[in-house]
């Protein structure tokens, strides 16, 4: 399909921007338009004469932003005949970082990462760029975060049914940075914490001088009567928990449970902090998610919806005294997010739900892949959660630490259940996450079965 000057004129929009070369703003907003799909893929590209023209520009200009284009794989071009619009290979080629894929030569899920959405960060990026100007003139420091920011973040809640306000906004850089002002501004003596937990939210919350106190939690769910002794000891203090595809159980909190949640810490005062950075991430279709526990402080992160390298978090807090006081605390400038980081998290919260979807149905492949591999094993049992990144299993004979010693010698790196208790138990289980293609989850599934297998006598 050939696309005619005015309709490619069309389809890019306003793209030159003053700030901006223009081979960086034509090359930016090329992309763009793909991606957005103003541009359709397979449409053959006017001459470039004619298409400086129509542009305004030189043809250098126009040379020079299809040699961009097409080294980079958006543009193919043959011999005597129109250049055609594609999409690169490496905007859907990579599931996981090569640490995680096997590519690197060995395979490592220590940490559950899906890989950066190449394309979409990069369109992301020039879009943010070519509007920098306002950001740039400032003195680099964004307070509560950048106003467009905090606007996207406070709309999403609202649309998921949570009336929100910028003004209960306050971006940081990472959940993880979240956390740790939380922390240093509420300062609790105990936090009751879900038992598996996230180990590096375990260490910040050590690292600010509470003391953790366990509450049990399986793939079936949270234990209650621990929950509601956990919160009798962290009286005053704090509750981390992850309502949403817990990590690493995968569980997902049902309402009686929040609302219990609620009442336990209301009793006690204590404020729940909900770790919210997998949430996006339920692979069950189109049934809601339970409503969220009510009063909570919720922690959110772009960092497993879009990629781990997105250094941007937010707190939502239930009003604006919060965010007032933790404005205030002299970690809340180092733990921002820089400003042009923020931007880029602008564009992509904008087109977040077209790479959440293709996110849902990769990871949902990659899943069931992986459960179908593990099943009717009597050497481990596990539950397949609803969504999140990882499969918990619990082995029937094995220690987990002698099942990754074996598999860390064939090349595959993972978790123990160990790393994730608060108290040193959980022996018997590992982590094993579906992040990685199908190609490598078989072969993770091969390393288990080795690694598993009795002893030769």
């Amino acid at each position: 399909m050939r696309i005619g000057v005015e309709q490619l004129v069309r389809a890019l929009g306003e793209w030159q921007a003053t700030a901006v070369p223009l081979v960086d703003a034509l090359d930016g907003a090329l992309r763009e338009a793909v991606l957005d799909g103003r541009l359709a893929v397979g449409s053959a590209l006017p001459a470039e004469r004619r298409l400086a023209e129509g542009l305004g520009v030189s043809r250098g200009t126009v040379v020079a932003a299809l040699t961009r284009l097409r080294d980079d794989g958006w543009v193919r071009t043959r011999h005597g005949s129109a250049s055609t619009v594609q999409l690169p290979p490496s905007s859907a080629e990579r599931f996981a970082p090569p640490s995680a894929d096997g590519s690197a030569g060995t395979i490592d899920l220590r940490r559950a990462v899906p890989a950066a959405p190449r394309a979409e960060y990069l369109a992301a990026t020039a879009r943010a760029a070519r509007r920098a100007g306002p950001a740039l003139a400032q003195g680099g420091r964004s307070g509560a975060g950048l106003p467009e920011l905090r606007e996207a973040i406070a709309g999403r809640y609202t649309r998921e049914g949570l009336p929100t306000r910028a003004e209960q906004i306050l971006v940081t850089s990472g959940a993880r940075a979240a956390l740790a002002l939380l922390a240093a501004q509420l300062r609790p003596r105990v936090v009751a914490v879900e038992n598996p937990t996230y180990p590096r939210a375990a260490a910040v919350l050590r690292g600010a001088g509470a003391r953790l106190s366990g509450l049990r939690v399986t793939t079936e769910g949270w234990d209650e009567d621990r929950l509601r002794a956990a919160f009798a000891a962290a009286r005053g203090g704090l509750a981390y928990l992850v309502p949403d595809f817990q990590n690493p159980t995968g569980a997902l909190m049902d309402a009686p449970t929040r609302q219990a949640v609620a009442a336990a810490a209301a009793e006690h005062r204590v404020t729940v902090v909900a770790d919210e950075t997998l949430r996006d991430l339920h692979l069950s279709g189109p049934v809601p998610l339970p409503a969220r526990i009510p009063r909570a402080v919720l922690v959110g992160s772009a960092s497993k919806a879009v990629w781990a390298g997105v250094r941007v978090g937010w707190i939502r807090a239930p009003g604006t005294d919060l965010i007032g006081e933790l404005l205030h605390h002299p970690l809340c400038e180092p733990l921002s997010a820089p400003p042009m980081e923020q931007l880029v998290a602008v564009e992509l919260l904008d087109a977040l739900e077209p790479l959440l979807e293709r996110r849902r149905a990769e990871l949902l492949t990659q899943r069931d892949h992986l459960a179908g591999r593990l099943a009717d094993d009597a050497r481990w049992t596990f539950t397949v959660p609803q969504g999140g990144l990882v499969l918990w299993l619990r082995l029937n004979g094995l220690r987990a630490d002698t099942v990754t010693a074996r598999a860390a010698a064939a090349g595959l790196h993972l978790a123990p259940g160990s790393s994730f208790a608060v108290d040193g138990t959980l022996a018997r289980y590992l982590r094993v996450p579906w992040t990685p293609p199908t190609a490598t989850l078989d072969r993770i599934a091969d390393i288990l079965d080795e690694a598993c297998a009795p002893p030769l006598h």
